[in-house]
Protein backbone atom coordinates (compact mmCIF):
# COMPACT_ATOMS: atom_id res chain seq x y z
CA UNK A 1 0.00 0.00 0.00
CA UNK A 2 1.23 3.88 -1.00
CA UNK A 3 2.83 5.44 2.09
CA UNK A 4 1.55 9.11 0.94
CA UNK A 5 -0.56 10.44 3.65
CA UNK A 6 -4.77 10.20 3.06
CA UNK A 7 -6.97 13.24 2.01
CA UNK A 8 -10.03 11.74 2.23
CA UNK A 9 -10.88 13.75 4.56
CA UNK A 10 -8.97 16.85 3.74
CA UNK A 11 -10.40 19.70 2.40
CA UNK A 12 -9.59 20.99 -1.32
CA UNK A 13 -9.70 24.45 -2.71
CA UNK A 14 -12.47 24.49 -5.72
CA UNK A 15 -11.40 23.25 -9.00
CA UNK A 16 -7.91 21.88 -7.49
CA UNK A 17 -6.36 18.50 -6.59
CA UNK A 18 -6.31 17.56 -2.65
CA UNK A 19 -3.41 19.71 -1.13
CA UNK A 20 -1.10 16.50 -0.71
CA UNK A 21 -0.80 16.22 -4.63
CA UNK A 22 2.31 17.14 -6.69
CA UNK A 23 2.30 19.83 -9.61
CA UNK A 24 0.42 17.70 -12.84
CA UNK A 25 -0.82 15.10 -10.80
CA UNK A 26 -1.40 12.04 -12.84
CA UNK A 27 -5.36 10.14 -13.00
CA UNK A 28 -6.72 7.45 -15.55
CA UNK A 29 -10.04 9.35 -16.95
CA UNK A 30 -12.05 6.29 -15.48
CA UNK A 31 -11.55 2.62 -16.85
CA UNK A 32 -8.61 0.32 -16.65
CA UNK A 33 -8.30 -3.05 -18.29
CA UNK A 34 -9.58 -5.44 -17.10
CA UNK A 35 -8.01 -9.41 -17.19
CA UNK A 36 -9.08 -11.72 -19.72
CA UNK A 37 -9.81 -14.42 -16.56
CA UNK A 38 -12.16 -11.83 -15.22
CA UNK A 39 -13.74 -10.58 -18.52
CA UNK A 40 -14.33 -12.23 -22.05
CA UNK A 41 -12.72 -9.29 -23.97
CA UNK A 42 -13.45 -10.38 -27.28
CA UNK A 43 -16.64 -10.21 -26.61
CA UNK A 44 -16.39 -7.04 -24.97
CA UNK A 45 -14.38 -5.58 -28.09
CA UNK A 46 -17.09 -7.16 -30.56
CA UNK A 47 -20.04 -5.12 -30.07
CA UNK A 48 -20.95 -1.79 -29.07
CA UNK A 49 -21.03 -0.70 -25.31
CA UNK A 50 -23.85 -1.95 -23.80
CA UNK A 51 -26.49 -0.09 -22.31
CA UNK A 52 -28.59 -2.93 -20.69
CA UNK A 53 -27.08 -5.61 -18.34
CA UNK A 54 -24.52 -7.98 -20.19
CA UNK A 55 -23.68 -10.54 -17.83
CA UNK A 56 -22.58 -13.38 -21.05
CA UNK A 57 -19.13 -10.89 -20.70
CA UNK A 58 -18.39 -12.25 -17.40
CA UNK A 59 -16.02 -15.32 -16.98
CA UNK A 60 -16.86 -16.27 -13.76
CA UNK A 61 -19.88 -17.75 -12.41
CA UNK A 62 -22.69 -15.63 -10.75
CA UNK A 63 -21.88 -16.71 -7.01
CA UNK A 64 -18.66 -16.18 -7.11
CA UNK A 65 -18.44 -12.93 -9.54
CA UNK A 66 -18.35 -10.29 -6.52
CA UNK A 67 -14.84 -12.08 -4.97
CA UNK A 68 -13.48 -11.92 -8.41
CA UNK A 69 -14.36 -8.48 -9.19
CA UNK A 70 -13.08 -7.28 -5.93
CA UNK A 71 -9.49 -9.28 -6.21
CA UNK A 72 -9.64 -7.53 -10.17
CA UNK A 73 -10.20 -3.94 -8.27
CA UNK A 74 -7.14 -4.80 -5.93
CA UNK A 75 -5.09 -5.75 -9.00
CA UNK A 76 -6.01 -2.34 -10.89
CA UNK A 77 -5.39 -0.34 -8.09
CA UNK A 78 -2.04 -1.94 -7.55
CA UNK A 79 -1.03 -1.16 -11.11
CA UNK A 80 -1.99 2.42 -10.80
CA UNK A 81 0.50 2.94 -7.93
CA UNK A 82 3.02 0.69 -9.22
CA UNK A 83 3.04 2.97 -12.17
CA UNK A 84 3.17 5.93 -10.39
CA UNK A 85 -0.12 7.58 -10.30
CA UNK A 86 -1.25 10.27 -8.25
CA UNK A 87 -5.16 10.49 -8.28
CA UNK A 88 -6.72 6.44 -8.20
CA UNK A 89 -9.79 5.28 -9.32
CA UNK A 90 -11.52 1.43 -8.83
CA UNK A 91 -10.98 0.92 -12.98
CA UNK A 92 -14.09 0.28 -13.05
CA UNK A 93 -13.47 -2.94 -12.84
CA UNK A 94 -16.75 -3.84 -11.77
CA UNK A 95 -18.78 -2.23 -14.79
CA UNK A 96 -19.74 -3.61 -17.75
CA UNK A 97 -19.46 -0.18 -19.28
CA UNK A 98 -18.65 3.11 -17.75
CA UNK A 99 -22.65 4.19 -17.82
CA UNK A 100 -24.78 0.70 -17.27
CA UNK A 101 -23.63 -0.06 -14.08
CA UNK A 102 -25.25 2.86 -12.84
CA UNK A 103 -27.96 3.03 -14.88
CA UNK A 104 -29.75 -0.29 -14.90
CA UNK A 105 -30.21 -0.16 -10.90
CA UNK A 106 -32.17 3.32 -11.04
CA UNK A 107 -35.89 3.06 -10.69
CA UNK A 108 -38.12 3.88 -13.28
CA UNK A 109 -36.43 1.52 -16.26
CA UNK A 110 -37.43 -2.00 -17.41
CA UNK A 111 -34.47 -3.39 -18.11
CA UNK A 112 -36.16 -7.11 -18.97
CA UNK A 113 -37.78 -5.63 -21.72
CA UNK A 114 -35.37 -3.15 -22.76
CA UNK A 115 -36.03 -0.76 -25.18
CA UNK A 116 -33.52 0.83 -28.42
CA UNK A 117 -32.06 3.86 -29.42
CA UNK A 118 -29.44 4.92 -31.68
CA UNK A 119 -25.73 5.21 -30.64
CA UNK A 120 -23.60 7.76 -31.01
CA UNK A 121 -22.37 6.09 -34.06
CA UNK A 122 -25.95 5.89 -35.87
CA UNK A 123 -26.06 2.19 -34.75
CA UNK A 124 -29.34 0.91 -33.08
CA UNK A 125 -28.17 -0.71 -29.29
CA UNK A 126 -30.43 -2.17 -26.39
CA UNK A 127 -30.89 0.25 -23.86
CA UNK A 128 -32.86 0.77 -20.87
CA UNK A 129 -36.82 1.39 -21.24
CA UNK A 130 -37.87 3.90 -19.25
CA UNK A 131 -41.79 3.07 -17.92
CA UNK A 132 -41.75 5.59 -14.64
CA UNK A 133 -40.15 7.48 -12.86
CA UNK A 134 -36.33 7.84 -12.67
CA UNK A 135 -35.49 7.82 -9.39
CA UNK A 136 -32.60 6.16 -7.07
CA UNK A 137 -33.53 4.07 -4.55
CA UNK A 138 -29.81 3.43 -2.46
CA UNK A 139 -26.10 4.35 -3.10
CA UNK A 140 -25.09 2.66 -6.14
CA UNK A 141 -21.23 2.81 -6.59
CA UNK A 142 -20.95 4.21 -2.25
CA UNK A 143 -19.72 0.45 -1.35
CA UNK A 144 -17.58 0.60 -4.94
CA UNK A 145 -15.83 3.89 -3.37
CA UNK A 146 -15.28 2.31 0.30
CA UNK A 147 -13.94 -0.66 -1.17
CA UNK A 148 -10.92 1.25 -3.34
CA UNK A 149 -10.77 3.89 -0.42
CA UNK A 150 -10.09 0.89 2.30
CA UNK A 151 -7.01 -0.08 -0.70
CA UNK A 152 -5.29 2.97 -1.21
CA UNK A 153 -4.06 6.10 0.73
CA UNK A 154 -3.57 8.17 -2.31
CA UNK A 155 -6.82 10.36 -3.37
CA UNK A 156 -9.22 8.72 -4.78
CA UNK A 157 -12.03 9.28 -7.82
CA UNK A 158 -15.40 8.03 -8.74
CA UNK A 159 -17.34 8.77 -11.74
CA UNK A 160 -20.63 8.51 -12.88
CA UNK A 161 -22.47 8.53 -15.77
CA UNK A 162 -24.02 12.26 -16.85
CA UNK A 163 -27.57 12.91 -17.13
CA UNK A 164 -28.14 14.14 -20.28
CA UNK A 165 -25.72 10.91 -21.67
CA UNK A 166 -28.06 8.49 -19.59
CA UNK A 167 -31.02 10.40 -21.23
CA UNK A 168 -29.95 9.89 -24.81
CA UNK A 169 -29.22 6.07 -24.07
CA UNK A 170 -32.79 5.18 -23.12
CA UNK A 171 -35.67 4.88 -25.04
CA UNK A 172 -38.56 7.02 -22.96
CA UNK A 173 -42.23 5.93 -22.83
CA UNK A 174 -43.00 7.48 -19.88
CA UNK A 175 -41.86 11.50 -19.65
CA UNK A 176 -43.30 13.87 -22.43
CA UNK A 177 -39.89 14.16 -23.65
CA UNK A 178 -36.50 14.07 -23.37
CA UNK A 179 -35.25 16.98 -21.30
CA UNK A 180 -38.00 16.02 -18.38
CA UNK A 181 -36.10 12.32 -18.22
CA UNK A 182 -32.71 14.08 -17.83
CA UNK A 183 -34.11 16.45 -15.38
CA UNK A 184 -34.87 13.05 -13.29
CA UNK A 185 -31.68 11.27 -14.16
CA UNK A 186 -29.71 14.10 -12.93
CA UNK A 187 -31.40 14.13 -9.64
CA UNK A 188 -30.27 10.83 -9.03
CA UNK A 189 -27.22 11.83 -9.74
CA UNK A 190 -27.10 14.89 -7.65
CA UNK A 191 -27.75 12.30 -4.52
CA UNK A 192 -24.99 9.70 -5.92
CA UNK A 193 -22.54 12.51 -6.23
CA UNK A 194 -23.46 13.82 -2.59
CA UNK A 195 -22.86 10.18 -0.91
CA UNK A 196 -19.84 10.01 -2.98
CA UNK A 197 -18.16 12.91 -1.56
CA UNK A 198 -19.24 12.11 1.92
CA UNK A 199 -17.67 8.38 1.94
CA UNK A 200 -14.00 9.77 1.22
CA UNK A 201 -14.18 10.65 -2.57
CA UNK A 202 -11.94 13.32 -3.45
CA UNK A 203 -12.78 13.66 -6.70
CA UNK A 204 -16.04 12.75 -8.40
CA UNK A 205 -16.62 12.50 -12.20
CA UNK A 206 -19.85 12.99 -14.48
CA UNK A 207 -19.51 11.06 -17.88
CA UNK A 208 -21.50 13.04 -20.41
CA UNK A 209 -19.61 11.95 -23.53
CA UNK A 210 -23.13 12.17 -25.32
CA UNK A 211 -22.67 16.33 -24.82
CA UNK A 212 -20.42 16.28 -27.82
CA UNK A 213 -22.04 13.37 -29.76
CA UNK A 214 -25.59 15.68 -29.60
CA UNK A 215 -24.21 19.51 -29.04
CA UNK A 216 -27.79 20.55 -30.07
CA UNK A 217 -29.52 18.78 -27.66
CA UNK A 218 -26.84 19.44 -25.14
CA UNK A 219 -26.90 23.08 -25.24
CA UNK A 220 -31.10 23.06 -25.17
CA UNK A 221 -31.43 21.07 -22.13
CA UNK A 222 -28.41 19.17 -21.40
CA UNK A 223 -26.46 21.64 -19.77
CA UNK A 224 -29.43 22.43 -17.46
CA UNK A 225 -28.88 19.00 -16.45
CA UNK A 226 -25.52 18.91 -15.49
CA UNK A 227 -25.79 21.83 -13.84
CA UNK A 228 -28.80 20.17 -11.26
CA UNK A 229 -26.86 17.22 -10.87
CA UNK A 230 -24.15 19.51 -9.01
CA UNK A 231 -26.69 21.51 -7.48
CA UNK A 232 -25.97 21.84 -3.73
CA UNK A 233 -22.65 19.86 -4.48
CA UNK A 234 -19.62 20.91 -2.04
CA UNK A 235 -16.80 18.32 -3.18
CA UNK A 236 -14.54 18.45 -5.84
CA UNK A 237 -16.16 17.55 -9.51
CA UNK A 238 -15.40 16.92 -12.97
CA UNK A 239 -17.12 16.85 -16.06
CA UNK A 240 -15.80 14.08 -18.75
CA UNK A 241 -16.35 15.15 -22.29
CA UNK A 242 -15.18 12.94 -24.90
CA UNK A 243 -15.29 11.54 -28.77
CA UNK A 244 -15.99 8.15 -27.63
CA UNK A 245 -13.43 5.09 -27.23
CA UNK A 246 -10.98 4.64 -30.05
CA UNK A 247 -11.50 1.15 -30.23
CA UNK A 248 -14.93 1.67 -31.01
CA UNK A 249 -15.36 5.35 -32.95
CA UNK A 250 -12.25 5.70 -34.32
CA UNK A 251 -12.37 9.02 -36.52
CA UNK A 252 -11.42 12.27 -34.37
CA UNK A 253 -12.64 15.97 -35.68
CA UNK A 254 -10.32 18.49 -34.76
CA UNK A 255 -12.50 20.15 -32.15
CA UNK A 256 -15.36 19.64 -29.69
CA UNK A 257 -18.37 20.62 -30.68
CA UNK A 258 -19.50 21.01 -27.15
CA UNK A 259 -16.90 22.84 -24.84
CA UNK A 260 -16.60 26.64 -24.01
CA UNK A 261 -20.50 26.13 -23.07
CA UNK A 262 -18.76 24.62 -19.99
CA UNK A 263 -17.19 28.07 -19.09
CA UNK A 264 -20.44 28.71 -16.58
CA UNK A 265 -20.46 25.87 -15.36
CA UNK A 266 -20.14 24.70 -11.56
CA UNK A 267 -17.79 22.32 -12.43
CA UNK A 268 -14.19 22.47 -11.12
CA UNK A 269 -12.38 20.23 -13.73
CA UNK A 270 -12.89 19.30 -17.23
CA UNK A 271 -11.61 16.24 -18.69
CA UNK A 272 -10.54 16.15 -22.54
CA UNK A 273 -8.94 14.39 -25.43
CA UNK A 274 -6.17 16.06 -27.17
CA UNK A 275 -3.47 13.19 -27.99
CA UNK A 276 -5.06 11.00 -30.31
CA UNK A 277 -6.79 14.06 -31.96
CA UNK A 278 -4.27 16.31 -31.83
CA UNK A 279 -6.74 18.86 -30.96
CA UNK A 280 -6.53 23.23 -30.99
CA UNK A 281 -5.59 23.44 -27.44
CA UNK A 282 -6.94 27.22 -28.25
CA UNK A 283 -10.14 26.15 -26.78
CA UNK A 284 -8.81 26.58 -23.30
CA UNK A 285 -8.94 29.94 -23.49
CA UNK A 286 -12.54 29.64 -22.73
CA UNK A 287 -11.62 27.26 -19.84
CA UNK A 288 -9.06 29.45 -17.63
CA UNK A 289 -10.86 29.28 -14.45
CA UNK A 290 -11.56 25.38 -14.38
CA UNK A 291 -8.89 22.58 -13.74
CA UNK A 292 -7.95 20.89 -17.12
CA UNK A 293 -7.49 17.07 -16.97
CA UNK A 294 -5.59 16.57 -20.20
CA UNK A 295 -5.82 13.55 -22.23
CA UNK A 296 -2.30 12.47 -23.23
CA UNK A 297 -2.37 8.88 -24.05
CA UNK A 298 -3.35 8.08 -27.48
CA UNK A 299 -5.72 4.92 -26.90
CA UNK A 300 -6.54 4.17 -30.43
CA UNK A 301 -2.48 2.89 -30.51
CA UNK A 302 -1.31 0.20 -28.05
CA UNK A 303 2.13 1.12 -28.82
CA UNK A 304 3.71 2.63 -25.12
CA UNK A 305 4.41 6.42 -26.28
CA UNK A 306 7.99 7.58 -24.91
CA UNK A 307 8.28 10.14 -21.85
CA UNK A 308 9.21 13.17 -24.12
CA UNK A 309 5.68 12.21 -26.47
CA UNK A 310 3.93 12.12 -23.45
CA UNK A 311 5.72 15.68 -22.25
CA UNK A 312 5.78 17.11 -25.18
CA UNK A 313 1.51 16.89 -25.53
CA UNK A 314 1.34 18.12 -21.79
CA UNK A 315 3.39 20.97 -22.87
CA UNK A 316 1.21 22.31 -25.43
CA UNK A 317 -1.51 23.20 -22.66
CA UNK A 318 0.96 26.02 -21.06
CA UNK A 319 0.51 28.36 -23.46
CA UNK A 320 -3.47 28.29 -22.30
CA UNK A 321 -3.79 27.30 -19.20
CA UNK A 322 -0.51 27.17 -16.00
CA UNK A 323 0.84 24.16 -15.29
CA UNK A 324 -0.70 24.20 -11.45
CA UNK A 325 -4.10 23.98 -13.44
CA UNK A 326 -3.37 20.82 -15.42
CA UNK A 327 -4.08 17.26 -14.55
CA UNK A 328 -2.52 15.02 -16.77
CA UNK A 329 -4.49 11.95 -17.75
CA UNK A 330 -5.76 9.35 -20.89
CA UNK A 331 -7.75 10.34 -23.08
CA UNK A 332 -10.84 8.37 -22.18
CA UNK A 333 -11.23 4.85 -20.53
CA UNK A 334 -8.64 2.34 -20.92
CA UNK A 335 -10.57 -1.36 -20.58
CA UNK A 336 -10.02 -2.03 -24.84
CA UNK A 337 -6.22 -1.47 -24.25
CA UNK A 338 -4.22 -5.00 -23.72
CA UNK A 339 -3.37 -4.50 -19.93
CA UNK A 340 0.65 -4.80 -20.57
CA UNK A 341 -0.24 -1.54 -22.89
CA UNK A 342 -2.53 0.30 -20.17
CA UNK A 343 0.16 -0.08 -17.50
CA UNK A 344 3.25 0.62 -19.96
CA UNK A 345 1.48 4.34 -21.07
CA UNK A 346 0.16 4.87 -17.13
CA UNK A 347 4.01 4.22 -16.76
CA UNK A 348 5.43 6.76 -19.10
CA UNK A 349 2.48 8.97 -18.46
CA UNK A 350 3.76 9.44 -14.43
CA UNK A 351 7.39 9.62 -15.69
CA UNK A 352 6.48 12.37 -18.12
CA UNK A 353 5.28 14.51 -15.12
CA UNK A 354 7.89 13.85 -13.09
CA UNK A 355 10.30 15.08 -16.46
CA UNK A 356 7.98 18.40 -16.38
CA UNK A 357 7.94 18.85 -12.72
CA UNK A 358 12.24 19.64 -13.04
CA UNK A 359 11.74 21.41 -15.84
CA UNK A 360 9.15 23.44 -14.16
CA UNK A 361 11.01 23.73 -10.61
CA UNK A 362 14.25 24.87 -12.04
Amino acid sequence: MSAQPSTATSAATAGQAPASMPLLPTSLVGSYAQPEWLIDRAKLAGRFPPRVRARELWRIEPEHLAEAQDDATILAIRAQEDAGLDILTDGEIRRESYSNHFATALDGVDIDNPGTALDRSGHPNPVPRIVGPIARRYPIEVDDLRFLRAHTDRPVKMTVPGPFTMSQQAQNDHYPDAEAAAMDYAAAVNAEIKDLHAAGADIVQIDEPYMQARPDAARAYGLAALNAALDGVSGVTAVHICFGYAAIIHARPEGYSFLPELAGCPVDQISIETAQSGLDLGVLADLTDKTIILGVLDLSDPEVESIDTVAERTRRAFDWVGPQQVVMATDCGMKYLPRESAFGKLRAMAQAAALLRRELNG
